[in-house]
């Protein structure tokens, strides 16, 4: 599901991982056509980032 808004809303994406100044960052790139490729890319990119810190927070027995 967050792979859709990474490529719908990517700018919606970075504050449901918890990172709101990248959204707004991210909003203001969108906020052009051109800009949305590479919004949506980076907000992909972070998703997986953020995933693989989460998986490796586990198999350390660390919770949040």
């Amino acid at each position: 599901m967050r792979l859709l808004i990474a490529l719908v809303l990517p700018w919606l994406l970075f504050f449901t991982i918890g990172r709101p100044i990248a959204g707004v960052v991210c909003l203001i790139l969108q906020c052009t056509l051109i800009g949305w490729i590479p919004a949506a890319i980076w907000a992909a990119y972070s998703l997986s980032q953020f995933k693989t810190d989460r998986k490796i927070d586990a198999a350390m027995g660390r919770r949040n």
